[in-house]
């Protein structure tokens, strides 16, 4: 089982306050150092959820400038909100500044709001037909094949991104959510998953790997890719320790991803009942009662928080069910040092889940 790091702050920060970084940095240079495989950097949603990356590339490219050996991804890029040749240009820079450690999670969108950046005005409602075209362009320009476009004379030429990349293949992760299709797709094409326990269990998730595998294989691609699951993470002694540590901090995170999310599911034409959906409705006890029960679900039953034992076991049953990676979720709003001191027990963890095969006398 490989394990990364995955950052994707509720920002509370104002203007003037310095150091917003400073735990992403810190930790980036720590798993660079002991033997993480991926940093995973997200895109805002015009949301205090993520907003200390409107930009991935960007702040992939300052990692990039501070590390050495770990591969460093987004997780993720909406592709339908960007022309492909600017991803594919910015990308091929990070790439060129890590030396070839670029990976590229790439998403359809799912957030209303995000669009207004988008070019088109019906982006968002043909997001999934749009996403398709532009990840298969973002493929071609990496390798450097020629991109026909038009210019403002309505004169049709070829163009090329520079700089070239230092991978000949772009490593590309769809991210897929509770959508079988979704896993079927990124097999089709040839890419890696990055998924989610959001609308899914664990168990749902192993058959849509099963899919992935079969999907993959069928249409031809070497190797079986990799399926990446992001957990919300922190590792200690006791589980009831972990529990109580994590439990205000996490709350007022999923609060947060609520308040987005229910501003998503307002723009779904069927559900569009405000007061069934949106979380600002309840009453301050159903809202509370409402966010201790999605922690007490991710506590026991999806993500690496408690005891090395508790974690380990969840580790054997996903690399059972055939995950690759571990995207570990580690600023969901706790204290930088603890974070930091979780830090070396997921280390241990790491090392528990994937021990050195015994060397002959």
């Amino acid at each position: 089982m490989e394990f990364g790091l995955f950052f994707f702050a509720n920002d509370t920060s104002g203007a003037g306050q310095v150091g917003k970084y400073d735990l992403i940095f810190e930790a980036a240079r720590w798993a660079d150092q002991n033997g993480m495989a991926r940093l995973w950097v997200p895109e805002r949603h015009f949301h205090s959820f993520g907003g200390l990356s409107p930009n991935p590339s960007v702040l992939a490219a300052a990692l990039a400038g501070v590390t050495k050996r770990i591969q460093i991804c987004a997780g993720s890029v909406v592709l339908p909100l960007h022309d492909p040749i600017r991803v594919a240009e910015e990308w091929s820079i990070v790439d060129n500044v890590s030396g070839g450690r670029v990976g590229l999670g790439i998403a359809s969108g799912w957030v209303p709001n995000d669009f207004v950046i988008s070019a088109r005005q019906n982006d968002f409602q043909n997001r999934k037909e749009v996403f398709r075209e532009r990840t298969e362009t973002l493929r071609r320009l990496w390798r450097g094949e020629p991109h026909r476009v038009q210019n403002p004379f309505g004169e049709e030429i070829d163009i090329r991104v520079m700089p070239r990349p230092v991978q000949a293949e772009l490593p590309i992760w769809i991210t897929a959510a509770a959508n079988p299709e979704t896993f079927r797709e990124a097999g089709m094409i040839g890419a890696n998953v990055l998924t989610h326990l959001l609308g899914q269990t664990v168990e749902d998730l192993a058959q849509k790997i099963v899919t992935y595998r079969e999907s993959r294989a069928a249409a031809g691609h070497p190797g079986r890719g990799t399926v990446t699951l992001m957990l919300h993470t922190l590792v200690g002694d006791d589980d009831d320790e972990v529990h109580d540590i994590a439990r205000e901090p996490m709350m007022a995170y999923l609060g947060a991803s609520f308040d987005l999310a229910s501003r998503h599911l307002a723009s779904v034409p069927f559900l569009k009942d405000p007061s069934r959906i949106d979380i600002s409705q309840l009453t301050p006890e159903l809202a509370e009662a409402a966010l201790e029960a999605s922690f007490e679900k991710y506590f026991y039953m999806g993500s690496l928080l408690g005891s090395y034992d508790k974690c380990l076991a969840t580790v054997d049953k996903l690399s059972q069910l055939d995950v690759d990676e571990v995207a570990c979720l580690v600023d969901f709003g706790l204290d930088p040092q603890i974070v930091l001191k979780g830090l070396e027990n997921l280390n241990v963890l790491r090392k528990l889940a994937n021990p050195e095969p015994l060397r002959a006398a």
